[in-house]
């Protein structure tokens, strides 16, 4: 059995020390460590491995010793930064806050930027956490409030009460329960010291996890508006493209008035794709629906538990069901990508989809030297795709569309139109890569894969549907 120790640091020599000696003398193994004063001067992160009972002991004992406190008053200065807009008197309700949570203020700091907000860096003298708590819940009401690590002066901070009130901004943004922030906690955490173990600044990762959540949590409701445009193939066939501002594209094939879907988007927009899918297919609640799956990545997989029939390759269709199981997907193999995935699989609600519902078309490849091998055919309605798998330079089991006769590609991630993305959709794609390093298991591999795309598209004028971004028109001269 596995336990993560969110735990506090007693501040004196020899701490850790009691802590390791805690563990071995119950036989229990520590298979992680992490504490970064620079980050949280207080909070450690200690994963176990043993029995329940062996654990059980361990909690009796971590809190003997001063790691497991019921007492969590500190006193503590907690910087934290207001966006407010830049006119006069924007600061007065916050001040005004402050006051009523008689907070002495140790640290201000503010210029204008050129937009129309100005970021008031402030530092807070606390005593109490469940007052800084309460009191970012009624900031959230003024302005967009977020605690912070660092300021331009490289001053040196107290920030022992980091994580819990950057988990609680995240929290707050999303909507998620007090159980699901705690297990988010830890991600964030782990995610900080994977980068920061590569040499990269921790700071950077929580401010791309934060501008991650708000970019999520700012296109939904009625702030969900994703561009959508209908593409005539025949006369009986047309492909509708829905791209939100931030996921994968979701497709709606209509052909001889049979529907097929291609990719989902995240979960977190269930209802407002719903809505939209209601107004593309009215009988969208009554219909057996269907969609094809691209590749076994979070944005593309969103949605799957609300159809009826999921076809996939046989590598993917394994990835969906190892998750189902509580087993790690093909991007939690990889170290440097599981945080993130974790992170965004919480942010976004993410469910495993049950494996019965899956059908894998094709026969599965083993060891294919080319970046694309030819798997079998999928035919619908008037549509013939030859089906192409990639070597898994974006990830494994990725597949590839292409219908020579009626000179249309559906690439999923492979391919992408970059220069057809909107404002929102191009903000939303920088943050991956800096959280995982690289949204590719080989870049190098996918290039390759790309271009052999390219490559097997005959003479004419080609439609390429990729899961980001617009569709992309395409022209090959003989």
């Amino acid at each position: 059995m596995k336990k993560t120790y969110v735990t506090s640091m007693p501040n004196h020599i020899g701490a850790f020390l009691k802590a390791s000696k805690c563990f071995s003398q119950l036989n229990i193994n520590i298979t992680r460590v992490s504490y970064n004063k620079a980050v949280d001067s207080h909070t450690l992160f200690i994963d176990a491995e043993g029995t329940e009972e062996q654990l059980k002991k361990a909690d009796i004992e971590l809190e003997k010793i001063g790691y497991l406190q019921s007492d969590t008053n500190k006193t503590s200065i907690v910087l934290v930064e207001f966006r407010l807009s830049d006119v006069p008197g924007s600061v007065t309700s916050v001040l005004e806050l402050i006051n009523k949570f008689n907070f002495n203020i140790s640290y201000i700091s503010s210029q204008e930027n050129g937009t129309d907000y100005q970021y008031f860096k402030m530092g807070l003298y606390v005593e109490d956490y469940d007052k800084v708590s309460e009191f970012l819940k009624e900031a959230e009401k003024l302005c967009k409030v977020r605690v912070i690590d660092y300021n331009s002066s490289e001053k040196v901070y107290d920030n022992s009460i980091f994580y819990n009130t950057y988990v609680l901004g995240l929290s707050q943004t999303m909507g998620l329960s007090e159980d699901v922030s705690r297990e988010l906690l830890v991600h964030v955490n782990l995610a900080m010291q994977t980068l920061d173990e590569q040499g990269l600044s921790p700071y950077r990762t929580f401010d791309s996890i934060s501008k991650f959540a708000e970019l999520l949590g700012a296109s939904k409701g009625s702030s969900f508006n994703p561009r959508i445009s209908t593409h005539k193939i025949t006369d009986n066939t047309e492909i509708t493209l829905i791209e939100p501002p931030c996921g994968s594209n979701t497709i709606i094939i209509k052909s001889n008035d049979k529907i097929l879907f291609v990719d989902s988007g995240y979960a977190c927009y269930s209802d407002e794709m719903i809505r939209i899918f209601k107004k593309i297919v009215p009988d969208f609640e009554n219909m057996e629906k269907t969609i094809l799956v691209t590749h076994a990545d979070v944005d593309h997989c969103g949605l799957l538990p609300m159809f009826d029939k999921i076809i996939a390759s046989s590598k993917t269709a394994t990835c969906l069901q190892r998750e189902y199981e509580g087993k790690n997907g093909y991007r939690e193999e990889n170290p440097l990508h599981r945080p993130y995935i974790n992170i965004c699989k919480i942010l976004t609600s993410y469910k495993a989809v049950n494996p019965e519902k899956i059908t894998a078309m094709w026969n599965d490849v083993e060891n294919p030297s080319e970046p694309l091998t030819q798997i079998g055919f999928f035919d619908f309605e008037e549509l013939h795709f030859e089906v192409y798998e990639g070597k898994g330079g974006h990830l494994p089991g990725e597949i590839v569309l292409i219908d020579y006769s009626k000179h249309i590609a559906i690439t999923g991630d492979i391919y992408i139109n970059t220069h057809g993305l909107t404002a929102e959709q191009a903000e939303y794609n920088q943050y991956a890569p800096i959280l995982m390093t690289s949204v590719d298991t080989d870049s190098k591999l996918c290039l390759e894969e790309r271009k052999a795309i390219m490559q097997r598209l005959g003479v004419g004028h080609w439609q390429i549907f990729g899961a980001h971004g617009f569709k992309k028109d395409y022209s090959v001269n003989s």
